[in-house]
């Protein structure tokens, strides 16, 4: 069955963690912005129908400038996020045509998604309405309180979320429309607002290479893990590869 589907990429936090001159979305990720690797992958996708960059304001100039050729060439809308991530979402789903089916949420700085994992969360949330990517969690988790150890937390049935997270598009304007009715400091995913209303979130299975840019250190590890991977033939003949990377 065809599925029709939105991608809105966040790329509008301050990175405070991060620090430096670029925000984590758009450093150099082997070759080229962390969140220009997930505009290609989208793009490459036939069920993605519309894809939205969520920029700051602050960093417009910047992006229009540096990537503007390449946002065009992929039919990338631009708008300004807010000073929270639901704010931003909410400011891309204004922009969301009304013939989509499901809306995709990514992180900019989310540059390791595969062709693999984002068609299986699509499939998934298209029969569910509701999918995400998590990770089991393998680390071994203590709680802390003034620096001593209180206890250690049972992994059992743990994952880490991930993106991108799909859901309806129905479903998920349902979800922000009752964002006046929660805790807002409590949000730290989409999936949390489409619970709330008590509908039932999949997973689709992933691991940590699936990795979130946080630190400078992660770049390194983002690189190595891209390098890793057979070199990805997309379906389409970019005419900024070669004077870009």
């Amino acid at each position: 069955m065809s599925v029709k589907v939105a991608a809105i990429i966040c790329a509008a936090g301050a990175s405070t963690r991060f620090g430096g001159a670029r925000k984590k979305p758009f450093v150099d990720v082997e070759g080229r912005a962390a969140f220009l690797r997930s505009v290609e992958l989208f793009a490459d996708n036939s069920d993605i129908k519309q894809i939205i960059l969520a920029i700051s304001k602050e960093d417009d100039e910047i992006v229009k400038i540096k990537w503007g050729a390449n946002l065009s060439f992929h039919g990338v809308k631009l708008c300004y996020g807010g000073a929270e991530r639901y704010e931003t979402v909410a400011n891309a789903l204004k922009l969301i045509r009304e013939d989509i089916d499901l809306v995709a949420i990514h992180d900019g700085a989310r540059p390791c998604l595969t062709k693999d994992w984002l068609e299986a969360v699509i499939k998934e949330a298209t029969r569910t309405e509701a999918a995400i990517h998590a990770a089991p969690v393998v680390a071994t988790l203590k709680k802390v309180e003034n620096k001593i150890i209180t206890g250690t937390v049972d992994r059992t049935n743990i994952y880490e979320a991930q993106t991108p997270q799909i859901f309806s598009a129905v479903l998920l304007r349902k979800a922000y429309a009752n964002l006046e009715n929660l805790d807002k400091k409590k949000i730290s995913d989409d999936a949390q607002l489409v619970e709330a209303l008590g509908h039932k979130v999949s997973i689709v299975e992933t691991d940590f290479s699936n990795i979130k840019i946080t630190t400078k250190a992660d770049v390194a590890i983002a690189e190595a893990i891209i390098k890793s991977r057979p070199k990805p033939k997309l379906g389409y003949a970019n005419p900024f590869e070669e004077a870009q990377w």
